[in-house]
């Protein structure tokens, strides 16, 4: 597992650092299929409490083909932060190519007014050594 540089965007006090790990036990590049995990992190450098409540992935393989999910929370949670707190979590995403790139949102609330917010995810690269090997020839 191989660590890729961090991603940062923040968005009205919600800073939010992405990390990802190219999986090339759950990969098998002869099949198409290659495996990433990436760890977000999520932090609240405000003074309101905010909930995320909701997330929506862009996910583009290297043929521009890009898959839109969107759903409630984030693994399984709709966490609440308080100024000063953080939120992290580990997930994954399979692509049929050897690089692609993520970017998103997450729908987040103040939680003492209700007012809606989007939150940036930054865009983040995910390449495998077979891509990496590629560019260099």
């Amino acid at each position: 597992m191989t660590a890729h540089d961090a991603y940062v965007a923040t968005t009205r006090d919600i800073r939010v650092t992405v990390r990802t790990f190219f999986l090339a036990d759950q990969s098998a590049p002869e099949e198409g299929r290659y495996a990433w995990a990436y760890r977000v992190e999520i932090r609240n450098e405000g003074a309101e409490t905010v909930q995320l409540m909701r997330r929506t992935w862009l996910i583009t393989d290297a043929l521009a083909r890009t898959q839109r999910v969107h759903g409630d929370g984030v693994v399984g949670e709709q966490p609440v932060l308080e100024p000063g707190e953080a939120f992290e979590y580990t997930s994954g995403t399979p692509l049929p190519t050897p690089s692609g790139f993520m970017r998103g949102a997450y729908h987040m609330v103040v939680t003492a007014s209700g007012e809606a917010f989007d939150v940036e995810i930054p865009a983040f690269s995910l390449d495998s050594p077979e891509q990496r090997r590629s560019r260099l020839n």
